[in-house]
């Protein structure tokens, strides 16, 4: 399957993704087989990270038959080059830059770029985005998920990343949300893997007890 097959079939099978900000290369490996163990098949190497490259490298080489790996916070689409060539199969960002979406989307790999406006998330369809990310989530709030379903094309996948953990999965399941990325309450910079291993398994219970 190329990039964007796989990114359909991950998010088919568990439509969350664990983004790793701060996670060092060293690290990035028995974090990443945690999070596979527990279910996810999306992991996100924010770019802000240390040696952000390094780490999506080497979370390919180890998973990248089992996990799609991601490249977030890609900002310029230099940046989206770079992630391509570390590895990455996905592109995030917290922006609605079209040159990033074309870039990747240029390249085959899956985009889900950050979105806060109904214009902007028009803007990344055109652009060739295959998912949009809310953002921040927890600030815009599960209406504005349903009332841009209204108006957005059928189909279109809304991920809310930002500030909701399993908690509060429910009312943006209820909007139409497709999936969410989590990021600080699942992983902290210096987290131990056992560490992870607790939130990932709660995360996922969480997902799967609003999807039953």
């Amino acid at each position: 399957m190329n990039p964007r097959e796989r990114f359909d079939a991950a998010v088919a099978a568990l439509p969350l993704v664990a983004i790793l900000r701060g996670v060092k290369p060293d690290e990035a490996v028995a974090i990443g087989a945690e999070l596979v163990e527990a279910g996810f098949t999306m992991i996100e190497v924010p770019l802000n990270s240390p040696d952000p490259y390094a780490s999506i490298a080497r979370l390919a080489e180890a998973f990248g038959n089992q996990a799609v790996i991601g490249a977030g916070t890609v900002l310029t689409p230099d940046m989206a080059d770079a992630a391509r060539d570390a590895g990455a199969a996905l592109i995030l960002s917290p922006n609605c830059d079209t040159a990033v979406i074309a870039r990747a989307a240029g390249h085959g790999l899956a985009t889900m770029p950050g979105v806060a406006t109904a214009s902007e998330a028009f803007a990344a369809l055109a652009a060739g985005a295959d998912s949009l990310k809310l953002f921040p989530a927890r600030e815009l709030g599960a209406g504005t998920i349903a009332a841009w379903r209204a108006v957005l094309p059928a189909g279109t996948r809304i991920f809310g990343v930002g500030g909701v953990d399993e908690t509060g999965f429910a009312p943006f399941v209820a909007a139409g949300a497709a999936g969410f990325g989590l990021g600080s309450s699942l992983y902290r910079a210096g987290a131990t893997p056992a560490e992870v291993r607790g939130a990932a398994v709660r995360t996922v219970a969480g997902w799967r007890s609003v999807r039953q």
